[in-house]
């Protein structure tokens, strides 16, 4: 497959992108084995480590899992999300939502954050750290910031469910929207061991911010999401 200039792209790409277009168009379905690397090297007329490559590319993406000493198979497609609550979102999606607190405390604010949420000098915030789980399965580190001249007691009430909700129910805060911004990330050993995932894996950083109806971001928020698991749908208005 040519490259920018006319190069060609190295071979373990070539088969990369033929088995991902397989996987995209489901001629191979979740669950299903992928050839061996032998098999592989075969077929495309590589060696075995060329082929290893091209396998490695796919599980980076989040297409295979290898399962020692199994093999090689064809992973659940990735959880399509929308801005917004966790816990709305898996609820929207037929799938059960978790979270399991990491930390909470009233701490100091980071400039960044304290710029989202418009605080003065001196002003703290309450902080969680939650990891998220869908179906039993890490899917997201969340840490979330809400100011704490404007949530106090909301410490030693966080539960399981959506912080949305809390808010919502305990300060009659009414949420408008989010925004977000999405960036690809490698994730530190803790975020991995966290996510039951391998050192180093991709991520996706989602700093998100949320409104209420006066306008005001009530919720700076810093989401982690595993790249190999997670997707965002993004919708654009075109009027002017």
């Amino acid at each position: 497959m040519p490259g920018p200039g006319g190069a060609r792209s190295p071979r373990y790409l070539t088969i990369a992108a033929t088995l991902r277009d397989r996987i995209l168009a489901r001629e191979l379905a979740p669950h299903d084995p992928l050839p061996s690397e032998r098999e592989l090297g075969e077929q495309f007329g590589v060696s075995r480590m060329t082929a290893r490559q091209a396998i490695t590319v796919l599980e980076s993406e989040g297409h295979v899992c290898r399962r020692p000493p199994r093999g090689t198979f064809v992973a659940e497609p990735r959880v399509r999300f929308r801005i917004g609550s966790f816990t709305e979102e898996a609820n929207r999606l037929g799938r059960r939502p978790r979270a399991e607190l990491l930390w909470a405390a009233e701490t100091e604010p980071d400039p960044d954050t304290r710029a989202a949420l418009d605080l003065h000098d001196g002003a703290t915030v309450h902080a969680f750290r939650r990891l998220r789980l869908m179906e039993d399965e890490p899917i997201a580190i969340e840490t979330t910031y809400f100011a704490a001249a404007a949530t106090p007691g909301i410490l030693d009430k966080a539960d399981e469910g959506s912080l949305w909700t809390l808010v919502t129910e305990l300060y009659g805060t009414e949420l408008h929207h989010s925004d977000a911004v999405l960036e690809s990330i490698v994730l530190d050993e803790k975020s991995c061991a966290l996510l039951h995932i391998r050192a180093g894996s991709p991520g996706i950083m989602l700093t998100r911010r949320t409104y209420d109806a006066a306008g005001a971001c009530v919720e700076y928020a810093r989401d982690v999401y595993r790249a190999d698991r997670a997707a965002f749908e993004v919708t654009a208005s075109l009027t002017s």
